[in-house]
This record gives C-alpha cells, structure tokens and sequence, in this order.
C-alpha cells in the first residue's frame, strides 16, 4: 500500500508526481521538482487526493510508503508541515488569501517542505489571486504551493504560467469498479453499479455503493422527469429538490458548527471569573459574530453543492435518453449510466425527440450557472423544473 492507491486511474499524474518526489529528496532537488503545482482534472477525478498524496510523498522519507508516522498524520490532517485549506463560504476572500500568505512564509517545522494544499482554487476572487500571484513569485525557500481547480482557465494566466501543471482525467467505470471492489469491500455487482451511476466522480461511487440513502435520494431525483405532468408538479419538485438540499447540508455543516462554537468558546474561558473576564465577554461576542457569518456562508456553499450534485444526476439521465434517440445504445448494462431505469429512459426518448433532449440538458447547464451566480436555489430549480416539463416553450421564444 502507498499514498497512490486512492488515485484511481490516474497512471500519468502518479508517475510525474513520483518523479518530482524522488528529485525533492536530492540536498538540491532536481529538474521534476519545483514549488508550485496546478492540479486540474473534473469534479471526482481526485484533484484533492493527488495533491494530499504528492504533501505524504514530500513528508515521507520512503517517497510515499502510506505506512509510516508521516503519512498517517498527513492522511489524518495533523502533520504540522501540511496544510489543506478549503473555503468556508462560496470564495476565497483577500483577507483569506493574505492569512495563508503569511502563514506560507513560515519555515517548515519538521520536514524539509511546507506544502499548502489550495483545494477549490477557482473560488479565489480576483484580488484574492492578485495576493496569491505575490506569494509564487517569489516563494519562501521551503515552501510548495498544491493549487486544486477544475481546469487551468479558472486561475489568472500568470498564475498558471508559474505552476507545474498536472491533469487529471474522468477514471474509466471498470477502474472505479476495482477501487471500489479493493478498498470498500463491496460486491462486483454494487460497484459497477456505483461506477456507472457517479460517472467516474470517486467520492460519489464509494457514497453510491455504500450508503442506501444516498442511493434513495438518487432514485428521488432521477423519477423527477416522470413527474413533471402540470405546472404544480413543477413547483412541488423543485421545492423537494431545494428542501432535500438544505437538509442534506445541514446535516453535514451541524456538528462542524458545533464543534467549531465549543472550541471557541473553550479558547475565550467561556464560564471562567476573575480579572479580565468581562472584557473578555465582550471578545467573545465579537468572535461568535465572525464564526457564525462563516458557517453561515458554509451552509450556503454546502447546499449548493449538493444540489449540483443531483444536477449531474438529471444531465446523465438525459444523455442516456439523448443516446437512446440516436441509437448509441447496444448494450444497455455498459452504455447507460442509469442502467436501472432503462424503461423509463426508453420512455421518454420515444415521446420526445433529440432537440428537446437537447433543451433540457441546456436547461440544467443553465441552471448549475445561475446557482453559481449566486441565484436564490429555489428560482433556478423552479425555472428548470418548468424548463423540463416544455422545452418547445423555449424554443417557441428564442
């Protein structure tokens, strides 16, 4: 077992990533080494766990061997000289960027490398990155930049043109379906079925192929096009799609909200008398403020993307049917993604034809692009329910 083996079908990324590795151990690294990387690749296709395995391999005097102190600690998220930031609410802000700026001019504690993983790069606002630029240019001696972003075009070209870059691809579904049969102990037959249905997205296999309320919500979401009969069907749907959001995002943000507010309370000695305490009140109020707009912004962040989560899950249905209409489809069990729901899928593409196929599958780009722009969720997925139910409306206006 090494820090690879969670990157699943990337073959070319683990053997530059090896590389530059191997030249970062010489007293004077080598050419495949340098301090700043851009890891790219879809949403699933492991950004995130190519950059924390590449932090591991740094840290590890065996180049990664996935048994030893440092890479346990830096898979637990406590190594010292390794840190994975993620943003809080929908972006990176400046104050943000120049907290990790500062914090990335710090020597490294115990290693020979400072690694600072970047995760979601593309939600640094524009200044945000100015302030990063800063800090690749002229770098601190030990210190290694991991910026994770779905393709090279959501950093500013310079960058871009400063980092190593590394792509990652979609893993194929028999890869996925091996991982899943190695290292979750599942069945062959759940997880080809979880590799198809996340389409090549890892986490979302692993969730798939383990978790039956996962694959409950899923089956919500894909018998949704079936519903859609009246302009009430419409309305309801879209108002089950955002409620199922904000509650699968409140169950993920809860207990870090709670945690997060007993530590902070914990480090302003809430409870404790003596000199110093009433003031101290006052600090805490303060603090409480600031933490709560955080989580706040989190939640935010969290229900959006669970609802682009089964965005995805409508937009693989649809090409299924889109497939079905052009007669791409041969072997069901391998061609479709929602293989279960054949009937369905064999359905719709009989009453519909390819062009309003193809409007629906805009009306859900459209809609991952409103929510992205900060569009109230319950807009977006109201204009996309009545956009599924009649694509003719709109192209009778365009």
């Amino acid at each position: 077992m090494t820090v690879w083996d969670d990157l699943v079908g990337q073959a070319a990324a683990v053997e530059s990533l090896s590389a530059a590795t191997a030249d970062a151990r010489a007293e004077i690294p080598g050419p495949a080494m340098t301090h700043a990387w851009l890891i790219t690749g879809p949403p699933g296709s492991g950004r995130s766990t190519a950059a924390r395995a590449f932090a591991a391999a740094l840290m590890c005097a065996n180049g990664g061997c996935g048994d030893c102190a440092e890479c346990r600690e830096v898979a637990a998220g406590s190594h010292p000289d390794v840190e994975v930031i993620r943003p809080e609410g929908v972006s990176y802000k400046t104050a943000d960027a120049r907290a990790l700026v500062s914090r990335a001019s710090m020597a490294p504690s115990r290693g020979k490398w400072h690694v600072i993983v970047l995760e979601d790069a593309d939600r640094l606002t524009e200044t945000a990155n100015n302030v990063l630029l800063k800090a690749i240019e002229e770098p601190p001696p030990r210190a290694v930049w991991l910026l994770c972003t779905p393709s090279v075009e959501d950093v500013l070209p310079t960058i871009r043109s400063r980092c190593r870059h590394v792509m990652l691809k979609t893993p194929t579904p028999q890869d996925v379906a091996d991982y899943l049969l190695a290292s979750e102990g599942v069945d062959a037959e759940s997880a080809l079925f979880a590799a198809h249905a996340s389409q090549g997205h890892v986490g979302r296999a692993r969730a798939l192929a383990r978790d039956e309320s996962a694959r409950h919500r899923r089956r919500e979401i894909l018998s949704i096009p079936a519903r859609l009969t009246n302009l009430r069907m419409c309305l309801t749907s879209a108002e089950a799609m955002v409620t199922t959001a904000k509650e699968d995002a409140r169950a993920i943000t809860e207990p870090l909200d709670e945690r997060e507010r007993e530590d902070l309370l914990l480090a302003w000695g809430e409870g404790a008398e003596g000199r110093g305490v009433k003031g101290g009140a006052r600090g805490v109020k303060g603090a409480l403020k600031e933490l709560e707009d955080r989580q706040k912004s989190r939640n935010t962040r969290t229900q959006r993307d669970q609802l682009d989560r089964a965005l995805l899950d409508l937009l693989g249905f649809y090409r299924d049917v889109l497939a079905e209409q052009f007669g791409a489809v041969t072997d069901t069990s391998s061609q479709l993604i929602n293989a279960e729901m054949s009937s369905e899928i064999q359905r719709l593409a009989r009453e519909s034809d390819p062009v309003e196929t193809m409007w629906r599958i805009d009306a859900i780009e459209t809609a991952r692009l409103a929510l992205d722009a900060n569009v109230a969720p319950q807009l977006a997925i109201e204009a996309l329910t009545i956009d599924l139910r009649r694509p003719s409306l709109r192209r009778s206006t365009s």
